[in-house]
Formats: structure tokens, C-alpha cells, sequence
């Protein structure tokens, strides 16, 4: 029994009109340990439209909550609200 979402047509995904409408989110995972607080993850945020990353040290054991703290305190403080989040749907 499959507990994951039903496969079907991929949806078209509307390109942005403006900067910061929306990013892509994903992690790199299983890094060796590095910095002070021995990080072994990055989060990677790409805005869409303009297209520069943002590389951001966390740790394989983050939250969700983590994240969206992370996100909120580096990323949407500076450039503000974002529209849209795509991410996949894995846990990491």
C-alpha cells in the first residue's frame, strides 16, 4: 500500500514576474562537519527569477521549525516576503 501522493501530469510551474516571488529549496545533505558548530547540511535557496543562490550551514537533525527559522532570519529579513516556496517533498 502506497502512502505517497498519486502520480499524474506534471503541473506547469508559472515562471515569476518580479525578483523574490519565488525561490527553490532544497538541502545537501551528509557533508563532512565543518565551522565551529560542526555544520553537515546546507540548505540551498535559488530565486527564480534572477537566479543567485543562497547557501545556508545547517545540520542534518535540523526541524522544520529550524528551517523556517533559518529562512526567516537569513533570507525573507533581508529581501522580504516570498510568494512562493518550491521545494520536494523528501524528508531532507
Amino acid at each position: 500500500m502506497s502512502t505517497g501522493k498519486k502520480f499524474g501530469l506534471m503541473i506547469h510551474i508559472q515562471e515569476p514576474k518580479s525578483p523574490q516571488e519565488a525561490v527553490n529549496m532544497d538541502w545537501v545533505t551528509e557533508l563532512p562537519p565543518s565551522g565551529d558548530r560542526s555544520y553537515n547540511s546546507c540548505l540551498v535557496i535559488v530565486e527564480r527569477c534572477s537566479k543567485p543562490p543562497i547557501f545556508l550551514p545547517c545540520h542534518m537533525d535540523d526541524t522544520a521549525m529550524n528551517t523556517a527559522l533559518l529562512t526567516c532570519n537569513r533570507v525573507i529579513s533581508h529581501r522580504g516576503l516570498l510568494k512562493n516556496i518550491i521545494s520536494d517533498r523528501d524528508s531532507k
